[in-house]
């Protein structure tokens, strides 16, 4: 063993006891014997001698790289050399050489691509007869027919295969090879698959299977009429149908066969071909055989068969054909069909997608024949069947552990594609499917036990699907069948009912189809009973009982009106469920995602905040849940400041609860009906928030209660109107007391919805606070704002800052307009105004989002409209002198003209308007001080040449805004190339 073989043996060492730097070493004297000028003689004679796997793999890699990169500038002799070499191996032209081909598969697998490497550069202009030279050879045996298919194969991987991506050289020499293949030695080669799998056919069935599957690669591009003649055809179905042969060698011809078919050709000769082939004679194999691998080839060759005979009745005009076109579909279809429900195969989803295709077609015919109701009875057999959960997992998925919950997340995307089929069946086929469905339920339904638990859920997931797809009219009017269906759902009680995914799509279909109930009132009860009873809110599993909150949220936003008579009967219903929101010992368990119990409340804030319910009546329901509520809060905030942190993080958890159903109960509360019509109403929602204000003040730190009490403030905001204001001033102190910066998010946009809900009423209360609001938001953010930072740098407290100024900015910008902009000039508040105007005009100039730029400008332009309403007029000392020294020059010219203001961005360009849009009214309110200031210290600055100036001084008089955007977009673009020296301006 030489060194260079001690080199490669410690290089590929995987024992593990060799040091890295020695590895290291080996590697890098390995790399160096690389770039030796002798490397393929070397690589060469290793080849030849060697008997180490590591070597031989090392050199044929080495050849297959240095090949790749170094073999054009070879001389001539180095090329023969090369290439008689690697042929001689590959050819066994030398009894010395069968080390290589009786080595493992990789090491054949690499010696092929290396030959096809020689192929790519020297096939046909060099290297003519490769093809040729090889046939004499097969007679040699397996060991040189397994590697005539191996390089085949690697021929097809390389280079022709579109299966992966290709560069526009490699199309091209792939397009020669196979061009000059055509030519000289397909027709050879055709003929030896014949030759060797005839022959060894019994003998060495491995080996014809290798073949077929070479061949297989080589139908698409090939005269398919080298294939489809009475010689080879018989061959393929003899090796299917006839004698003890192996399934693997089967499989192989019927995926030759699936090339035949798929082969692209003109319809009619396509259509000719199919008939030709008498794909009956496969049939019979997919009911008599058990080999899941051979069955799956058989499927995929069935629906190759039936996707072309489909293509061919798409495509072709002659009623004839078409009806011969649907002959063949019929053959083969009961097949797809048996296998489909009796298999699982590989080509499932290319059988739903044929499915889809074919009932498409069925929309022409009217009425259906006969045969085709049958199909679509059939494929829904085989949707019902494919999209039925495996028993094996019913466990798992009950109590959606990490096994239940993949499972059902697969199940979900599995079945998307199916309810697809099934919704197409159901507009060409409406009685076919609802009575299929109705089937289903009541053959689910006969199995008394919890045995069939996959078979219900199925049928209720077809009836849910097929919802999707009826017109609202049809849903409501119960046509077909929909109405027995209907009935049929709510009046069975299923008894896996306790099972979680019946229960969850039981439920789920109930309220989709809920509209039917809308004029169909008789049947209000049984909805109600399918919610309120074990199936629903009272089930067993915290899970559907939560979902079955949420939907009878639905369903009662949907019948509201209707369910008034019903509301003695759902609060008695219902009672245990809401008195668990006032239970002082929760647990743990009770506590994990308690809010989602809230929508209940909301449910029933729905129901009996109509006013359709008698005012007496309407208050003592609404008194009965708020005052428990509250009294609960007020118990668990006694000493709450005393408890040790675990104590009072249960009492914590319990009162987001109560503030989540208390919120949710108001949603169904209109302004109208409780600060006009029934004002006492009004009155508990007061009560109920002076007690929630009292939350803050025991536990002011805790971010998730604030958050809770903020979501109930905008609430009542919306519930009580301007009624709310002697409220706000103690919640918004509140509120301000010790918060932090980053929470202040919240606080703006609370006072945001004030300002757009109120307008000036709310002034004296932003003049009371804006100081506060202002001085913590100015103690994080710079007035020259954020600095930038890059993607990765960007912390989550850098995060929480960028968004609290873009809240700020949204904030500025309201009060503005709405005009409050006077609140700026009080004298509490006019400390900030010099950081607020200077944090304005550097973002209106450098911040990297243009709305948030734009923005800005408009602040801007309204407070100039506000502050210089007559010309000349000071109301805000240094205003006017800022606005033309910094904000005119600054925003809007330098900013303007530096080449990241890309006029070519669509938001960029709106916000050119609105600068060319605070020029003009600058203009307006400053005269000829703006101008001249402009001109001079903006344009000449910039040496923009004095006529140009004057034209702008003219469109900016002549008011109008269009003409001067244009004309001011096309002075910055001529001024930009003028930096670069590159315009005279005209």
């Amino acid at each position: 063993m030489d060194d260079l073989e001690k080199g490669i043996l410690i290089m590929f060492d995987e024992s593990g006891a060799l040091d890295d730097d020695l590895k290291k070493q080996a590697k890098l004297y390995c790399n160096a014997i690389k770039e030796k000028p002798s490397i393929c003689r070397l690589c060469i004679e290793k080849l030849c001698f060697s008997n180490l796997v590591q070597v031989q793999f090392w050199c044929l890699q080495t050849l297959h790289e240095v090949i790749r990169t170094r073999y054009l500038t070879m001389t001539p002799d180095e090329r023969h050399m090369i290439r008689g070499s690697v042929f001689s191996i590959v050819c066994l032209e030398d009894k010395n050489l069968t080390r290589v081909l009786e080595g493992p598969a990789f090491i054949k697998n690499k010696l092929a691509q290396v030959l096809i490497t020689l192929i790519y550069f020297d096939y046909p202009l060099v290297w003519s007869s490769v093809f040729v030279d090889f046939f004499p050879h097969l007679s040699k045996g397996n060991v040189v027919i397994d590697m005539f298919c191996r390089v085949l194969n690697a021929l097809d991987d390389e280079l022709i295969s579109l299966d992966y991506p290709r560069t526009h050289e490699e199309l091209t020499v792939a397009s020669r090879i196979k061009d000059a293949m055509r030519q000289q030695c397909v027709s050879q080669i055709v003929r030896a698959w014949y030759d060797i799998v005839s022959m060894y056919r019994n003998s060495d069935q491995e080996l014809c299977t290798s073949v077929l599957d070479s061949m297989r690669r080589y139908i698409s591009w090939i005269d398919i009429g080298l294939i489809v003649n009475d010689a080879f055809i018989p061959l393929l179905f003899d090796l299917i149908l006839v004698g003890p042969l192996s399934d693997q060698l089967r499989g192989a011809a019927v995926r030759c066969l699936l090339a035949v078919v798929s082969k692209r050709m003109e319809p009619q000769s396509k259509l000719s071909l199919l008939q030709s082939l008498h794909i009956s004679r496969v049939v019979r194999l997919v009911t008599e055989n058990d080999d899941a691998e051979l069955v799956s080839d058989i499927a995929a060759l069935l629906t190759g068969y039936a996707v072309e005979a489909l293509d061919c009745f798409k495509r072709i005009n002659s009623e004839d054909a078409k009806g011969i076109s649907i002959e063949l579909l019929s053959e083969v279809l009961p097949s797809i069909f048996y296998v489909m429900k009796n298999f699982e195969v590989d080509a499932t989803f290319n059988i739903i997608q044929f499915l889809s295709g074919y009932v498409s077609i069925l929309k022409s015919f009217s009425p259906l024949p006969e045969k085709q109701l049958l199909h679509l009875g059939q494929i829904l057999e085989v949707i019902l069947v494919l999209i039925r959960y495996n028993p094996a997992y019913r466990g798992n998925l009950d109590v959606m552990d990490k096994i239940g919950k993949e499972e059902e997340d697969r199940m979900v995307e599995f079945r998307k594609d199916l309810f697809v089929l099934l919704r197409t069946v159901g507009r060409v086929a409406p009685d076919v499917t609802q009575m299929f469905i109705r089937n289903s339920l009541a053959s689910a339904v006969s199995i008394s036990s919890n045995s069939n638990v996959e078979e219900v859920e199925g049928a209720l997931s077809l009836l849910y699907a097929l919802g999707e797809s009826i017109s609202e009219e049809a849903m409501k009017t119960g046509s077909g069948l929909l109405s027995e269906l209907v009935l049929m759902l709510l009046s069975t009680k299923f008894p896996c009912h306790s099972n979680r995914l019946v229960a969850l799509v039981y439920l789920e279909t109930v309220t989709r189809y809920v509209k039917f109930i809308q004029d169909n009132t008789q049947y209000i009860p049984m909805v109600l009973a399918a919610f309120l009873d074990e199936r629903g809110i009272h089930h067993s599993n915290i899970n559907v009982s939560r979902r079955a909150s949420y939907l009878f949220m639905r369903v009662v936003k949907l019948l509201k009106m209707k369910l008034v008579p019903f509301i003695e009967t759902i609060l008695q219903s219902l009672q245990d469920t809401v008195a668990q929101f006032t239970i002082m010992n929760y647990t743990a368990e009770e506590l994990s995602g308690s809010e989602d119990g809230s929508h209940i409340f909301e449910a029933i804030g729905l129901l009996i905040g109509t006013e359709d319910v008698q005012p007496e009546k309407q208050s003592d329901y609404l008194s009965s849940l708020l005052s428990p509520l509250c009294q609960q809060v007020e118990a668990l905030l006694i000493n709450a400041k005393l408890l040790n942190v675990e104590e009072a993080n249960a009492k914590i958890a319990v009162i987001q609860q109560i503030i989540m159903a208390i919120n949710s109960l108001s949603k169904g509360f209109s302004e109208r009906l409780v600060t006009a019509s029934r004002p006492a109403i009004g009155l508990m929602f007061k009560q109920t928030l002076d007690v929630l204000l009292q939350v803050l003040v025991t536990f002011p730190k805790v971010e998730p209660l604030r958050n809770k009490v903020t979501s109930f403030i905008h609430r009542m905001v919306d519930t009580l109107g301007a009624s709310v204001f002697p409220y706000l001033p103690k919640a918004l102190e509140q509120l301000l007391e010790e918060i932090e910066p980053k929470q202040m998010v919240c606080f703006l946009l609370l006072l945001n919805q004030l300002i757009c809900k109120f307008n000036t009423l709310v002034r004296d209360i932003l003049e009371q606070i804006f100081p506060a609001v202002a001085d913590r938001i100015f103690s994080v953010i710079p007035r020259n704002g954020l600095p930038s930072t890059g993607p990765d740098a960007i912390t989550e407290e850098v995060r929480e800052l960028q968004e609290l100024q873009r809240t700020l900015y949204t904030f500025l910008h309201v009060i503005t307009t709405h005009d409050l902009s006077p609140v700026f000039l009080v004298p509490k508040c006019k400390a900030y105004l010099d950081p607020v105007m200077q944090l304005l005009l550097f973002s209106s100039c450098n911040h990297k989002d243009i709305l948030v730029r734009k923005a800005c400008v408009q602040i801007f332009i309204r407070l100039i409209k506000d502050w210089c309403a007559q010309p000349y007029e000071e109301k805000v000392p240094g205003f006017r002198s800022f606005v033309i020294e910094a904000f005119a020059t600054n925003c809007c010219f330098y900013s303007v003209l530096d080449r990241s203001f890309e006029f070519h961005d669509a938001n960029t360009f709106v916000l050119f308007g609105e600068i060319v849009l605070a020029q003009k009214v600058m203009y307006e309110k400053f005269g000829d001080d703006f101008l001249v200031h402009f001109v001079s210290k903006g344009l000449s600055s910039a040496e923009c040449p004095q006529d140009l100036a004057e034209q702008y001084r003219q469109k900016l008089q002549c008011g109008d805004l269009k003409a001067l955007k244009s004309f001011y977009q096309s002075v910055v673009e001529n001024l930009r190339l003028q930096q670069n020296g590159s315009l005279v301006f005209r």
